[in-house]
């Protein structure tokens, strides 16, 4: 794996080599306080990269005949990353109900294979168009798909901040990951990015940013930052941007393979989906505050 960029801290450094045959894009925004919430999304995002690395297979048979294989693995994938925070949030007081939103976006040209669960995003931006592919799971979309909602008043919605599924947490709920495959064209632009930006910039606003900046994604994206802690930027910010394009040459001598941290994944064997019973509607509407689970009392 060859990694060009990332929050991550690189304490602990081992070096992975490996051609540019795809691009994986995450985006996790940690929640239950300050030090839960950044356990969560990097245990994770250290949990799901170094599982992906450890099932070679997926990378090398992304053909129609095991499509849909390869999509029940992502699947898999996030359920079991789910269950392994729900395990490491039984340990400590000061993890208990700790929880992540995470949104992936796998790449291996033409195709796109996006995995999410949470109110992070992810956007295809194309021939001048905006389009959201994921679907936000708050209370406030519930609301509006059920009808008792006006769509142009989610955002402002004091129930958009109530997430209802999300890896970790309390775990009363099984979690639901939405899955959607993209078949991608030249001059695509996909953006991820957490709710610290979509809750300032819209769909507009963004789309305006992409096609001032085109392929300058660092200045891309520094403005996209930049506009919304101009907004107000309470929330923390994350935005990932990829122009995916026709497989590359393999890399130069002069561009080798960075250092990357890796967990060492224990025995999952213990690792047991939580039993206890899911919220109703009527207790979920009890909890609205800032980005939180709705059992957060």
């Amino acid at each position: 794996m060859q990694i060009h960029s990332t929050s991550l801290p690189l304490d602990k450094e081992s070096t992975l080599f490996g051609g540019r045959s795809g691009q994986l894009l995450v985006v996790a925004d940690g929640m239950g306080g300050h030090a839960a919430g950044r356990r969560a999304s990097n245990l994770a995002i250290d949990h799901l990269i170094a599982q992906l690395l450890n099932n070679v297979h997926w990378f090398l048979h992304l053909d129609e005949d095991h499509d849909e294989a390869f999509i029940e693995s992502l699947k898999a994938l996030l359920q079991q990353t789910h269950t392994k925070l729900l395990s490491e949030s039984k340990g400590t007081a000061e993890h208990r109900g700790m929880g992540t939103t995470l949104t992936l976006s796998y790449i291996v040209w033409p195709r796109m294979y996006v995995v999410h669960a949470g109110d992070s995003r992810c956007y295809l931006i194309r021939n001048g168009k905006c389009k959201q592919l994921t679907t936000d799971h708050t209370l406030a979309k519930q609301l509006v798909d059920a009808g008792g909602m006006k769509p142009e008043d989610e955002a402002g919605s004091r129930w958009s901040n109530v997430l209802w599924n999300v890896l970790g947490g309390h775990g009363r709920n099984d979690l639901i990951a939405e899955v959607h495959r993209v078949e991608l064209e030249e001059n695509d632009t996909v953006v991820l990015c957490s709710d610290g930006l979509t809750r300032y910039i819209d769909e507009a606003a963004l789309l305006s940013v992409v096609n001032q900046y085109g392929d300058d994604i660092e200045a891309m994206t520094d403005h996209l930052i930049t506009l919304a802690n101009g907004a107000g930027g309470v929330d923390n910010i994350t935005v990932v941007v990829s122009r995916p394009r026709a497989a590359e040459a393999p890399s130069s001598q002069d561009d080798p393979p960075r250092s990357v941290p890796l967990v060492s994944l224990d025995d999952e064997s213990d690792l047991q989906p939580d039993s206890d019973e899911s919220m109703s509607l009527e207790e979920l509407q009890t909890f609205a505050n800032e980005d939180t689970l709705p059992d957060e009392r």
